[in-house]
């Protein structure tokens, strides 16, 4: 089509009488479009599509899908498009960006012309921080125009529910879906899964494999601030609330923040605020910072380190507008507060969500060393490697391992060529996982998979910063590898292997 655009402009240079107007190039696009498959895809081929991608490469975005691919599941999910823009790929960031406003408008007028119906409303949201807007798309032609656009960096579904429409299609049970993750349990714990120390606090079992109570020796992560993006904290648990300086924690702070809407309207702006209705969070905050209490209960990795949480979705798959979001947003909130150091995020998708992504490049361009689960699933999503946004290079992806000599993944968990470390965090007589805080006051319970590997990873860089205050996150990250089992050498499944967090630390 360019080649024909160019083409009239040409002659009409020489001075013949033909047009170059905008009319032309209107026709010429509306012409295209006509030849396109316009069919609806079902939601069994769309999943298949994105599932035959992963099998194949390990990795989807939406940019690989063709055109009526991405319309159809854009019309799935209430017609929302999420625009990615910029006049690069590395132009994510209005505060750096000069032409951010311009091109939002540009764009904006491209929807409002192609569109069948532009007296609808168009622009759901329009991001403050990040160049990121959402808008409502019906015409498979707007999909066009936008993908074409040299300021468009990624154009997807906002709202597209892939785990929701493998349960409508009969692929999947609905537990292994909505309420991943998810669990209020408490549990009493084996006496062979955990030491006592001064002044009351349980050690679990799976700190020793990693010398971590060695490592409080030298640091605790005192000055520290580690982030967690997850489902919020339990109200229930002082230890991470009123109490979070109980026994030998000191000096320290927490801080919850939400930015998760639950809602199915895309309009809707009102977080329900930070307490965790899932009980993951609780468990991963606990793993990374629960105090070195006196109450008899789990203490976590870095029990002098600063915690700020953000609720920033329901569950662990980050399915939905609401959700990648939420999530987005964390990334920005805590990328922009200067105290932040390390990250911890035990959440993910099996395909790539450009809004996440472009968050995450955020909060790296700001120092933050991230951390991701390298995922936990049922039997369904297993063929799946590594999760995003652990796959991306700006993240450091963590998965969980069997105890015993060599490398053996935990029952549900993925390794692959982009994971970074290992966590030991399942028995291998009893299968116990590793003991940790409930959701409830003076309860505990156990957790397991690539997501308590991530928040104790996490923890670990935290004692490792705390000891060398003045690192950036590349010499913390480097100092992790090198006191790791496998270094200098780096698996195909399993990383840099085990840390040596007592190592780390000296």
């Amino acid at each position: 089509m360019k080649k024909s655009i160019f083409k009239l402009c040409f002659l009409a240079f020489l001075g013949l009488t033909v047009s170059c107007s905008e009319d032309n190039i209107e026709n010429e696009s509306t012409e295209q479009v006509q030849n396109f498959n316009q069919e609806l895809l079902s939601t069994k081929q769309i999943n298949d599509e994105i599932k035959s991608r992963l099998q194949q490469t390990g990795q989807f975005y939406w940019k690989d899908a063709s055109l009526q691919m991405l319309w159809s599941a854009s019309q799935y999910g209430q017609n929302i498009v999420t625009i990615g823009y910029g006049s690069s790929q590395n132009d994510f960031e209005k505060g750096t960006s000069g032409k951010a406003i311009d091109i939002e408008k540009q764009l904006l007028n491209i929807i409002s012309n192609n569109e069948s119906n532009p007296s609808e409303k168009i622009l759901i949201y329009s991001d403050p921080v990040l160049n990121i807007i959402d808008v409502v798309v019906k015409d498979q032609k707007t999909l066009y125009e936008l993908r074409r656009n040299k300021n468009v960096r990624y154009v997807e579904p906002g709202d597209y529910k892939f785990f929701k429409f493998e349960e409508e299609n009969g692929t999947m049970r609905s537990s292994s879906s909505g309420s991943s993750g998810c669990g209020f349990d408490s549990a009493t714990l084996s006496s062979s899964d955990y030491t006592t120390i001064t002044p009351n606090a349980k050690v679990p079992w799976s700190f020793y494999k990693h010398n971590i109570p060695s490592a409080w020796n030298n640091s605790t992560g005192s000055g520290i601030t580690i982030g967690v993006i997850d489902s919020g904290v339990s109200p229930n648990q002082s230890l991470l609330g009123g109490s979070f300086n109980n026994g030998a924690s000191s000096g320290r702070s927490v801080q919850k923040f939400g930015t998760y809407v639950d809602s199915i309207w895309p309009w809707s702006t009102s977080t329900d605020g930070p307490n965790d209705q899932c009980g993951h969070g609780t468990s991963m905050t606990a793993t990374a910072t629960a105090p070195r209490n006196n109450k008899g209960l789990p203490v976590g990795v870095a029990y002098n380190a600063n915690l700020i949480s953000y609720r920033a979705a329901a569950n662990v798959v980050l399915e939905g507008y609401h959700e990648q979001k939420g999530v987005q947003n964390a990334f920005v909130g805590l990328g922009n507060n200067s105290s932040v150091k390390v990250i911890s995020m035990s959440m993910g998708h099996i395909f790539s969500v450009g809004r996440i992504e472009d968050g995450v490049r955020y909060a790296n361009n700001r120092g933050k060393l991230i951390f991701c689960a390298g995922g936990t699933s049922t039997s369904f999503t297993n063929f799946v490697g590594v999760i995003f946004p652990a796959w991306m290079n700006e993240t450091v992806a963590v998965t969980g391992i069997k105890e015993g000599s060599g490398y053996n993944k935990c029952s549900n968990c993925h390794s692959g060529d982009k994971i970074d470390f290992t966590v030991v965090m399942e028995r291998s007589g009893s299968g116990n996982t590793a003991p940790v805080l409930s959701y409830y006051e003076n309860q505990s319970d156990y957790v397991g998979g690539s997501s308590v590997a991530t928040a104790t990873t996490a923890g670990i860089a935290a004692l490792v910063w705390s000891k060398n205050p003045s690192w950036n996150k590349d010499q913390v990250l480097n100092k992790l590898k090198q006191s790791s089992s496998l270094y200098p050498n780096k698996s195909s499944e399993y990383g840099y292997g085990n840390i040596n967090a007592a190592l780390a630390v000296q």
